[in-house]
């Protein structure tokens, strides 16, 4: 049972003004039909510029930049097992983000095993970490990659910019 919820282990939030807060969510089951990327892509995007706007924020548009830093995280993420916001060479959403060409990376969220946007979103906005990350008014533009493991596992990177 531990293993089971070790392995569902969704959520890290990277707060720009902490090192790292882990901050844990647990995830769906893997059971719900798979969506192709850019569909689940487009919803996290919609849904979370839905929270935005409720909260007073305004909604952000999505930066090809970050686009391309965001799903090659999660990319990286799903094909080595790794959960972490550390990536391929030591990267950070930082470093990630300027070797796309984006150079005002704002914040990051990471999440693997939700099995549809609402509950990815949901899950964010029920962490505070997430939450800062997703309803900070001062973010400017925002990209979310979705790639699926081998074995049918979605991992979700959402970046976050400055310009």
């Amino acid at each position: 049972m531990q293993k089971t919820l070790v392995r569902r282990l969704a959520t890290l939030a990277l707060i720009p003004a902490a090192a790292l807060i882990g901050l844990v969510t647990l995830a769906a089951p893997a059971e719900a039909a798979v969506v192709s990327t850019s569909t689940l892509q487009t919803q996290v995007v919609a849904l979370s510029n839905q929270a935005r706007v409720r909260a007073g924020c305004k909604a952000l548009p999505v930066n090809a930049d970050l686009l391309w830093a965001a799903r090659g995280h999660s990319k990286y993420m799903a094909t080595t097992g790794v959960f972490s916001h550390t990536g391929a060479r030591n990267s950070t959403f930082i470093t990630r983000a300027r070797a796309a060409g984006y150079t005002a990376a704002r914040s990051e969220n990471i999440a693997w095993g939700y099995r549809t946007a609402r509950e990815v979103v949901n899950g964010w906005l029920a962490s505070p970490g997430h939450r800062a990350n997703l309803l900070d008014c001062g973010a400017k533009t925002f990209a979310v990659g979705v790639v699926y493991s081998a074995n049918g596992t979605p991992y979700y990177t959402q970046d976050f910019g400055s310009r």
